[in-house]
Formats: structure tokens, sequence, C-alpha cells
């Protein structure tokens, strides 16, 4: 390779992998309900992105397909939060 292209070839393979997705570990916590009698529950899931908004959107749909309502997203965390929510997640510790 010629020596002018290899700071381009060089960049071009920075950029390349800048533009690959982390594999960070996420999750959230979150509230949820259902109806007809009224059951509330507190949970942890792990979820694809770092980011509350996209939590609550992938959560969603897993909570509904169970019968619950997801209220509302907590908080995103990495695996470092985990063991402090265990005991309070119980049977809904990575559940969904």
């Amino acid at each position: 390779m010629p020596r002018l292209l290899m700071p381009l070839a060089a960049a071009m393979t920075m950029l390349t992998l800048a533009a690959l997705p982390a594999e960070a570990e996420c999750y959230a916590d979150y509230k949820a309900k259902q109806d007809d009698p009224l059951r509330l529950h507190y949970g942890v899931a792990q979820v694809s992105v770092c980011d509350k908004a996209a939590a609550e959107a992938e959560l969603a749909p897993r909570l509904a397909a169970a019968g619950w309502v997801l209220l509302n997203v907590l908080g995103v965390f990495g695996p470092e939060g985990l063991e402090e929510r265990k005991a309070s997640a119980a049977e809904y510790f990575l559940r969904f």
C-alpha cells in the first residue's frame, strides 16, 4: 500500500469501528400493573439500549404479552446496579 494511503486506510478503519454498536449490558427498572384485580410490581429487565425512552418502547410489548401494563421506567443502568435491585424486584428480577 502506498505511504500516502496508509493514513486514509487507518482513518477509515477507525470510523468503521466507531460506527459499530457497543456490546455493553444494560438494564432498566420499571413499575407495571394489571387490572381487575389491581396488581402492581416492580421489576428489573435487560434491555438492548441504555436509554429510558428506548427501554420503555422495548419493555411495553414484553409486559403486555404477559398481561401487564408498563407504568414507567424508573431508570437505566449497567450491571453494577443489578445486585442492589435484586431483592426489591424479587420474582420480577430479569423475568421480562
